[in-house]
C-alpha cells in the first residue's frame, strides 16, 4: 500500500555546483516566468474596450490599487507596484500547488517519492524571505519620507509612557516578520497536507477533486489577500 509523503522543508531536487536547488525553488523560478509571460501578453492585447479575458486580469488590478488609494493616498503610485507584485506572486504560487503533478510527480530516493514541484509558498524560507522584504521596505520608506524622525516611533524619553509605547511598536514590527511568514507557510502547508490525506483516504476520483481544488482555491486566493491587506495597514 503506498504511503502519503509530506515533509517539512523543501527538499533538493538538483544542484548547480554548490547550490541546492530545492522543489520549492524551482516551482517559485516557474511562477515568475509565468507571471512575466502572463503580464507581457495582457499588455500586448489591452483595448479601450476590454475583453472578458481584459477584465479578468483588471480584477485584482483594480481591486490592490484601489486598496492603496485608500491607504496611502496620493503616495499610492509609490508603493502600488511593490503591493501589486507581492499579491500576484503570492497567489501564484498558491496557485502552483493546484496544478496537477505538483506534489505528485518527483524522484523516488529510499523508497519515498521526492515531488519534483512544490509550492513556492509551502516553503518557510520563501515565506521568511517575503516578511523581510515586506518589513524591510516599510521601514525602508519610513526613513525615506520622515528622515531620522522616524526612530521617534521606537525611541522616545520623553516620558516613560512615550518609551513604553516605543518598545511595543519595536515588538510589533519584528513580530510583523514571525506573523507574516508562519500565517502564510502554516496555512498554504496545512492545507497541502490536509487535501494530501484527503485525497488519500478517498478513493473516488471526483470527490477527491471538489474536496481538493474548491476548497485549495479558497485558501489561496484568502492567504494572498490577507498578506496584502496586513502589508498595506
Amino acid at each position: 500500500m503506498s504511503k502519503v509523503h509530506i515533509s517539512l522543508v523543501a527538499e533538493p531536487v538538483a544542484h548547480i555546483g554548490n547550490f541546492q536547488v530545492t522543489n520549492a525553488l524551482l516551482t517559485s523560478w516557474v511562477v515568475v516566468i509565468t507571471m512575466a509571460l502572463v503580464a507581457l501578453i495582457a499588455s500586448v492585447r489591452m483595448k479601450k474596450t476590454p475583453s472578458k479575458l481584459q477584465l479578468l486580469f483588471e480584477l485584482p488590478y483594480l481591486y490592490i490599487k484601489d486598496l492603496a488609494h485608500n491607504v496611502a493616498g496620493n503616495n499610492a503610485n509609490t508603493f502600488f507596484p511593490i503591493i501589486m507584485t507581492f499579491f500576484l506572486f503570492i497567489l501564484f504560487s498558491n496557485w502552483s500547488g493546484l496544478i496537477p503533478g505538483v506534489g505528485t510527480i518527483g524522484i523516488k530516493e529510499h523508497d519515498a517519492l521526492v515531488p519534483l514541484f512544490r509550492a513556492p509558498t509551502a516553503d518557510l524560507n520563501m515565506t521568511i524571505a517575503l516578511a523581510l522584504v515586506s518589513v524591510g521596505t516599510i521601514q525602508y520608506y519610513g526613513f525615506k519620507s520622515l528622515g531620522m524622525k522616524y526612530l521617534t516611533k521606537f525611541i522616545s524619553l520623553k516620558n516613560p509612557i512615550y518609551t513604553f509605547v516605543g518598545l511595543l511598536e519595536f515588538i510589533s514590527e519584528i513580530s510583523k516578520i514571525i506573523s507574516f511568514a508562519f500565517r502564510l507557510f502554516g496555512n498554504i502547508f496545512a492545507g497541502e497536507v490536509l487535501l494530501a490525506v484527503i485525497a488519500f483516504l478517498i478513493p473516488v476520483l471526483w470527490i477527491r477533486n471538489i474536496c481538493r481544488y474548491d476548497t485549495s482555491v479558497c485558501i489561496c486566493n484568502f492567504d494572498a489577500g490577507i498578506f496584502e491587506y496586513c502589508n498595506t495597514t
